[in-house]
């Protein structure tokens, strides 16, 4: 799940940098306020990009300058969150993306990375309620993120019911979503829609190079369906390209 939050929060981090051409998220965010420039700002766009690279202790030493600067920065705490779940202090990450939902409450993208990191910590109500509210943003460009991240937590919670929801809604602002598409054919086939499973897999298939997981849901939709040389293929294509995964080793079982 780390991995995955970690991409996550990358992508939410795009849209939340200081100065990008992107849409401005505080604009966004207070649906019309002018953004103020911020000290802060500069060691934001600093600390991303090390973030970006990979170099952490670059990334911290530069967002704990830009908080020095502005204590009231957003953006810095928003950021320095990120770095620190990466360095596995959970608790401090939790307040500064507390923090920045504290100082902009109507800004997406801040709502957006609480979620993800809410859902990461098992409180699973409480990341969807975060998730709704980004996603009720009419000025918000990206939705679809919000939603597939929500869909991926009700999934955890053991609410398919609800994460069809979202997926469906994140697949119709765009029909070639991976996750979504992956998502929707794991939850088609554990629900008994085996048929809808297989299409699902296929649209996915069309978008994205295959995964352990996706190949593993063929194989097992495949099977259900009565489709043998199908089944192989996936089974094949699960041993061959994956041969260390969790998904290879339950071909022997």
């Amino acid at each position: 799940m780390k991995a995955i939050l970690l991409a996550l929060f990358i992508v939410s981090l795009i849209g939340c940098t200081p100065g990008n051409v992107r849409t401005d998220q505080d604009t966004i965010g207070d649906l019309g306020t002018e953004k103020k420039q911020s000290p802060a700002d500069v060691y934001v766009k600093l600390g991303i990009a090390y973030l970006r690279q990979g170099d952490f202790r670059s990334a911290l030493l530069k967002l704990k300058k830009g908080l020095e600067a502005d204590p009231d920065s957003a953006d810095a705490h928003n950021a320095i969150g990120l770095v620190y779940l990466r360095l596995g202090e959970d608790k401090v990450a939790g307040s500064h993306f507390e923090r920045a939902v504290e100082l902009k409450p109507k800004n997406p993208f801040f709502r957006n990375a609480l979620g993800t990191y809410l859902c990461g910590q098992g409180e699973y109500d409480r990341a969807l309620k975060q998730f709704d509210i980004a996603i009720a943003n009419p000025l918000y460009p990206t939705p679809e993120i919000a939603l597939n991240n929500a869909g991926l937590c009700s999934r955890r919670k053991g609410d398919l019911e609800r994460a069809d929801g979202y997926f469906r809604k994140a697949l119709q602002r765009n029909p070639n979503n991976p996750s979504a598409l992956l998502e929707m054919a794991r939850i088609s086939f554990a629900t008994g829609r085996t048929l809808s499973a297989r299409a699902y897999l296929q649209r996915y298939e069309a978008v994205a190079k295959p995964t352990a997981e996706s190949l593993w849901i063929g194989v097992r939709t495949e099977r259900k369906l009565g489709a043998a040389r199908a089944a192989r293929r996936y089974a094949r294509m699960l041993k061959s390209r994956f041969p260390d995964s969790d998904q290879a080793k339950q071909l022997e079982e």
